[in-house]
């Protein structure tokens, strides 16, 4: 993908809008950073710097938890330990949650203004949805979607296209006319098996990687951005 050729251009027949949630809308790393480092605590282990930890979001919360007992642990010791890790990691996060995440700019004005224009939307994220809704509530983004999918309302979740699959279904849209929003190639993987379009924000967790190496059909500062490239007609 060459971004500076598709940046400014219009996604026509654009009916429906799937946006992600950490890293994408929402700063989240320093609830996630806490949370994974009392657990450590808890676990007898020390605690991790933010950009490891911000390196391990994006898949869910089994492999943040996964990864983050693993800079301790081989593979298997890991699996021994996880059950109770992720009990305490749980436990934590339902204490931090929301504490201190915080919009990214141009969240809510993006989001308003594809509401405006008639935009089906939906969010999808991989936070179990215990997390999501409470989380998406607090920060005042709940009442703009239509539809919430987290990490544990199907079988799979992202890079796996089955939530996106499930709301073009809900909307009765065809994939070719929703557009996927995110921070990391699990989105872009998501959008482009499931035959979405999709555009990235440079700001999130991607793992460490560039944004710039995923592939996408555009790259936009903010979603106010992003809403005056997607168009109904």
């Amino acid at each position: 993908m060459s971004s500076s050729v598709v940046e400014n251009q219009v996604l026509h027949g654009i009916r429906g809008v799937i946006v992600d949630l950490d890293g994408t809308m929402l700063h989240t790393a320093q609830d996630l950073h806490i949370t994974i480092n009392r657990m450590r605590a808890d676990l007898g282990l020390g605690p991790l710097t933010l950009e490891t930890a911000i390196s391990f979001v994006g898949k869910g919360a089994e492999n943040l938890v996964r990864k983050s007992i693993g800079v301790d642990f081989s593979a298997s010791e890991v699996e021994l330990r996880f059950k109770e890790a992720l009990a305490l990691f749980e436990k934590h996060y339902f204490d931090v949650n929301g504490e201190f995440a915080t919009a990214y700019p141009g969240v809510h004005e993006g989001l308003q203004a594809m509401r405006d224009q008639g935009l089906r939307m939906a969010c999808v994220t991989n936070k179990p949805m215990a997390f999501t809704l409470p989380l998406m509530e607090k920060t005042g983004l709940r009442d703009y979607f239509e539809i919430v999918y987290g990490g544990d309302s199907f079988e799979k979740k992202k890079p796996d296209p089955m939530q996106l699959l499930q709301v073009c279904k809900d909307f009765g849209l065809h994939p070719s006319q929703v557009v996927a929003i995110g921070d990391s190639i699990n989105d872009s993987q998501a959008a482009r098996a499931a035959g979405c379009k999709v555009l990235n924000v440079p700001y999130g967790y991607n793992h460490g990687q560039a944004i710039q190496d995923v592939d996408s059909d555009g790259i936009v500062s903010t979603l106010l951005d992003a809403a005056h490239l997607i168009s109904p007609t």
